[in-house]
């Protein structure tokens, strides 16, 4: 297993040089995916985006975030979640809000919901995970877990850590696959 740590411009080394990057066939395509998609799944949206770029892997990813419900579709990131972001020198694009579908399955390589209720909406959605595409993105850390709803814990600084740990760890395994 290759030893990976963080520098202090906040790259992943993996035992090698960062420019020395994997030589993916494709791109690796994301969805991250929470309830009303203006809050947790945006967030992880933007961060791994912003890791993925201080990695200099922007290329080879393609990052996006729905909803399982349509409570918010068409309104933009929750504006605490924009200031958190933004707290953390990490840019916040212009997304605006909108419900996973069928389809998502065949255009992504991984569904990560942020809790068990997500993936029990996804599963209605998507039917079946016959390649098993669906996890929770805390699924890959040493302490997998539900990531609360800021909506309504008010905590995006908890929130912000959990997505953090859970973007970090989703990319230390791409990385070292």
């Amino acid at each position: 297993m290759k030893h990976i740590q963080q520098n202090a411009s906040n790259q992943l080394n993996i035992g090698c040089s960062v420019n020395a990057r994997p030589n993916y066939s494709r791109m690796i395509k994301i969805l991250f995916v929470c309830h009303g998609n203006i809050c947790r799944s945006t967030m992880a949206q933007y961060v791994m985006q912003d890791l993925v770029e201080k990695n200099g892997l922007a290329d080879s990813f393609v990052i996006d975030s729905a909803a399982t419900s349509t409570e918010e579709i068409g309104n933009p990131v929750d504006p605490r979640t924009r200031r958190k972001l933004q707290q953390e020198g990490i840019h916040c694009g212009n997304h605006r809000a909108r419900q996973m579908t069928r389809a998502d399955y065949d255009n992504f390589d991984y569904l990560i919901g942020m809790d068990h209720n997500n993936l029990r909406n996804m599963m209605r959605i998507l039917k079946d995970d016959s390649l098993g595409k669906v996890s929770l993105l805390l699924d890959r850390t040493e302490k997998p877990r539900d990531i609360a709803d800021p909506w309504y814990s008010g905590n995006f600084d908890l929130t912000y850590e959990d997505v953090t740990e859970g973007c970090e760890a989703l990319l230390k395994k791409l990385l070292a696959r």
